[in-house]
């Protein structure tokens, strides 16, 4: 492939398919720079945080760390304790997504990043009290960040994701943040050139079962599992993990000129999936959430064939092994992905996330598709900070009659993807309101 279109790829994934991280991109909103750095004026509607200062939207980044994990742990502590109070609502929702029928759609509204948290404190924690949600997204670290054994010279999560930093993770990829962004972007590959696989398999790929790897997982699912229907996010999965290891110029490249070594990649990290698989699956919980971003905003960025030849044999074998410990598939591909559902449909997905409304006409995936899978999103995060709160109440009626109402409430209503600090609390609060007043 002509190496500027594989710059046009890594474009197209920095700017949209790593939606986490993206920039906001018009005039007059956030851009990331060259020197890690944005501008330092500050916007947006002023609300108390759980410190009992004042903070706009850029004002919680003048916090020191000790406070900034303070205000991330009061908010868990007080949303945790309003879902462990909620009743149980773990056999309705697996029914809901099994579709066989719901009085109402199913609600999502922590996907959100720790800015959000940061900036609005205990008026966020306030509305997950007032509205718990109904499925819960178990993580057992950052995906940026990765797994770390216990012992010292710890990545603090807090501090690198929101101070200008750079780290490698436990595979191997070199990450970065920017100051006043959101979420992590890959900065370097942790596999330059082929030569390097034997010794990477051998001895860089990280232990599926490594002695604490999911202890933060369990501590939730000790005080949830039981009545809450709880996710396993397991991000990345298969493409995603590819690109990280070998960066998205090479692996476009790759298909083309190094199938060999594709194929014998993408066999290792199946099997290292369906190992952490089998980890998760001796927990409490009700299924898997599998990230891999195929969409750009207006299609799949590569061909059907391709991604049959490459992909499809390796997704069987892992829906068939979450499906054989009873367990439900959770599939996130951002961008537009219709030619796609089909073929996720036929390998047995039971919940298509996120459902971008910029990317897919939500009319017509629910036209195409209600009733033969379950959806999860739907909500414009995009647009989020700038519509009206009577226009977020609108977009929430829309999605729930688009992929809902006509198909058995088999849908969980939730942002199409993870909501930033830059959406003014006013349209959060429309959107707890709207999601919990079916």
């Amino acid at each position: 492939m002509p190496r500027k279109s594989g710059r046009i790829f890594e474009w197209i994934l920095a700017r949209r398919i790593f939606h986490r991280t993206r920039f906001a991109e018009r005039p007059g909103k956030r851009v990331a720079s060259d020197l890690w750095t944005i501008p330092s004026k500050k916007r947006g509607r002023v609300v108390s945080t759980a410190s009992g200062s004042k903070a706009s939207s850029t004002d919680y980044l003048g916090l020191s760390i000790s406070e900034m994990r303070d205000i991330v742990s009061r908010f868990h502590q007080r949303v945790g304790a309003a879902f462990q109070e909620h009743p149980s609502t773990k056999e309705s929702v697996r029914k809901a997504l099994r579709r066989e029928g719901s009085e109402r759609c199913l609600v999502r509204l922590k996907r959100l990043s720790t800015d959000v948290i940061l900036r609005y404190g205990d008026d966020l924690a306030d509305l997950f009290c007032q509205f718990p949600d109904d499925v819960l997204w178990v993580q057992a670290y950052d995906y940026g960040v990765g797994f770390q054994p216990p012992g010292e010279n710890r990545i603090d999560e807090v501090e690198v994701l929101t101070r200008a930093s750079k780290w490698t993770d436990e595979w191997g990829t070199r990450w970065g943040h920017a100051y006043g962004g959101v979420g992590a972007t890959p900065l370097g590959n942790a596999i330059e050139d082929w030569s390097e696989i034997d010794d990477y398999l051998a001895h860089r790929i990280p232990d599926p079962h490594a002695h604490g790897r999911l202890d933060r997982a369990r501590e939730m699912l000790a005080v949830h599992g039981d009545k809450k229907y709880c996710v396993a996010v397991i991000c990345p999965a298969l493409f995603e993990r590819q690109h990280f290891l070998r960066g998205m110029e090479n692996t476009f490249c790759d298909f083309a000129s190094n199938g060999r070594e594709v194929e014998r990649l993408l066999e290792a990290l199946c099997d290292n999936l369906i190992e952490l698989i089998r980890e998760w699956g001796q927990t409490k919980i009700s299924g898997y959430y599998l990230t891999d971003d195929w969409g750009s905003q207006t299609g799949l960025m590569v061909s059907p064939t391709l991604w049959k030849k490459y992909f499809r044999s390796h997704y069987r074998r892992i829906i068939d092994e979450i499906h054989s410990l009873g367990k439900d598939v959770i599939f996130h591909s951002c961008g537009n992905v219709m030619r796609l559902v089909p073929e996720l449909i036929d390998l047995g997905v039971d919940i298509l996330d996120p459902i971008q409304p910029k990317a897919m006409n939500l009319d017509e995936v629910g036209k195409q598709f209600g009733g033969k899978i379950a959806f999860c999103g739907g909500i414009d995060d995009q647009r989020l900070e700038d519509y009206t709160p009577q226009q977020v109440k609108d977009a929430v009626r829309h999605a729930i009659a688009a992929l809902g109402g006509p198909y058995g409430n088999a849908y969980i209503l939730a942002p199409a993807n993870t909501m930033t600090p830059s959406v003014p609390f006013e349209n959060i609060q429309a959107l707890f309101e709207a999601c919990h007043e079916q």
